[in-house]
């Protein structure tokens, strides 16, 4: 198996690795939550990463990284359901090392145990950050009420914290804005549907989550934006921690991938040529290209997040980077897929086994924005400029 130094040595033992990948199978074809993971994850202070070792020059960023695609080489599901609170810690940690202390708090509550999740995705919004479907209402008293309905809540059955955003209509002529706030589990008007039966990455349990006028106090507010692409640093570290952590459980995933077909390959023989599959001139190409594609994200994902540690000035190039990013890795952990699925015989084509999982869990990473579309229309207005009316 590849190791990696670092975070995943400290974090994830071997012996802890072995379990999550002996109960991954279990969790998919149950569609449960990754209960014992997420258990031991945060006994083993998992959650905690970017508290204990922040963005920055700590190299906070390199180090979840590396241990995202550690985790997810074993249990995709466990770790990108464990991504999204690990994104939360990111975008505070990434904001306080540029001068913008307003998400230390999500740092000091994430050390006490507290569990965020995001609840940002809506249906029929492909605006994603830079507009809301989500009503908000300010009441007589001050306080704001939302209402709106969230998909894709990664961590249903264990949050204690949900980010949510909505808009708000403009008020005395003002226009209208995007108002971003945390809200606890047990506030009433959240109400979690049991509505999780998808493809891939079963485990996450990323429930719908219904706002029936959930009242938030203007205290719990923390950001109020334009609507529209805007320059917010927030938005900014929104998009630079989920994009990158998205990566790299997507890069473990091609990792995993490429392992099982390069055993299959120095296992497998062929009756007819007697002589073993790995010597087939065909299929060493295809592991080859697969391979290639691995190595070129691992380059990608090693520049971002030493960039992002080292707050390097690349200016409008950041957000194309980091599109592009996502997109490779979830391409090169289809192909490593594919591949080994291609190679590993009629026995990987079971629904049980780990390569049809791999494979279904790898399709997923197309419905994470930026979605490929969106993706080639930042990276074409970062060359072109925007199209033209």
């Amino acid at each position: 198996m590849t190791t990696y130094p670092g975070a995943a040595a400290q974090l994830l033992t071997e012996d802890l690795l072995d379990r999550f990948r002996g109960r991954a199978g279990a969790y998919d074809a149950a569609n449960t939550f990754f209960t014992e993971d997420f258990d031991e994850l945060t006994a083993a202070g998992y959650l905690r990463m970017l508290v204990d070792v922040r963005p920055g020059s700590a190299g906070g960023m390199a180090r979840v990284a590396e241990a995202q695609r550690t985790l997810a080489s074993a249990a995709p599901a466990t770790a990108l359901g464990v991504n999204m609170h690990l994104v939360w810690t990111a975008v505070a940690g990434l904001l306080a090392d540029r001068g913008d202390d307003s998400l230390e708090f999500i740092l000091e509550e994430a050390a006490r145990g507290e569990v965020f999740a995001f609840g940002v995705s809506e249906p029929g919004n492909d605006a994603v950050l830079f507009d809301s479907v989500t009503r908000v209402e300010r009441l007589a008293d001050g306080d704001f009420s939302y209402t709106g309905t969230k998909v894709f809540t990664s961590l249903s059955p264990v949050w204690t914290r949900l980010g949510i955003f909505g808009k708000l209509a403009g008020e005395d002529g003002a226009d209208d804005a995007i108002l971003h706030a945390f809200i606890p589990r047990d506030i009433p008007g959240v109400d979690t549907l049991a509505d999780w039966n998808p493809l891939g990455m079963r485990a996450t349990q990323s429930n719908t989550t219904r706002l029936t006028d959930v009242r938030v106090p203007p205290g719990a507010v923390f950001r109020r934006l334009p609507v529209g692409p805007n320059a917010d640093l927030l938005v900014f570290g929104i998009f630079a921690a989920f994009e990158s952590l998205i990566a790299s459980v997507y890069l473990g995933i091609a990792d995993r991938a490429l392992e099982l077909a390069t055993e299959a390959l120095l296992s497998r023989r062929s009756h007819v040529a007697d002589r073993p599959l790995s010597d087939d001139p065909v299929l060493r190409n295809l592991l080859a290209g697969a391979g290639m594609r691995r190595t070129g994200v691992e380059a990608e994902l090693i520049g971002v997040v030493r960039d992002l540690d080292a707050q390097s000035d690349v200016g409008s190039s950041w957000f194309p980077r980091l599109v592009t990013l996502k997109t490779h890795a979830v391409e090169a952990a289809v192909e490593a897929t594919t591949v080994a699925l291609h190679v590993g015989g009629g026995s990987g084509f079971s629904a049980a086994s780990e390569v049809v999982r791999l494979h279904r869990d790898a399709l997923a990473g197309q419905f994470h924005p930026s979605t490929e579309e969106s993706a080639r229309a930042t990276v074409a207005t970062s060359l072109l400029g925007p199209p033209s009316a």
